[in-house]
């Protein structure tokens, strides 16, 4: 397997898996966020954050091209970042946010992937940019297990199989 399989094949599994969640969001609690500690993102801004996850982190490392906190990115307390109106816009954003990763895969192409080294503004340490692609899909897989507990503790159904697309 190389890193455009690996990569390909865990990001396929993580936006299928949340894309499930999604389906059980309530658009009347998209203002909800946990009730007991501080700098939480509400419901809609999770679902925003969401759904530039991954790909407009990739295109980021592949291109140099990072797009603002506007584009969901994280910047600044919770209460700043931006929302989705709806979870037909989540759902549409992260369609967009999937196609660009595969894109975005598919012009880096393998050998880039598996030889260039590359640095996060958040991080100067150079490593692979197969690694670093594959550390936005972890990006991805992390926010929909925060949204997993929000959905569990808004008292959704969920179970493990909701976490991992089952």
């Amino acid at each position: 397997m190389n890193w455009t399989e690996l990569i390909k094949a865990e990001v396929e599994h993580e936006y299928k898996a949340t894309n499930g969640l999604l389906d059980l969001v309530d658009n009347d609690r998209l203002d909800w966020k946990p009730s007991t500690g501080q700098n939480w993102m509400t419901m809609g801004q999770l679902l925003k954050h969401l759904t530039a996850s991954c790909g407009s982190a990739c295109r980021g490392f592949v291109t140099g091209e990072w797009g603002t906190p506007e584009d969901g990115g994280m910047a600044g307390p919770a209460a700043e970042l931006p929302t989705v109106g709806s979870v037909a816009e989540a759902k549409r954003l992260l369609a967009e946010d999937r196609q660009l990763t595969l894109n975005t895969l598919a012009q880096a192409g393998e050998d880039r992937l598996a030889n260039e080294m590359s640095a996060a503004p958040w991080n100067p340490t150079k490593v692979l940019l197969g690694y670093q692609c594959l550390q936005m899909a972890k990006h991805l897989s992390s926010h929909k297990s925060q949204l997993f507990y929000y959905l569990k503790l808004q008292g959704k159904p969920v179970h493990t199989g909701h976490l991992w697309g089952g």
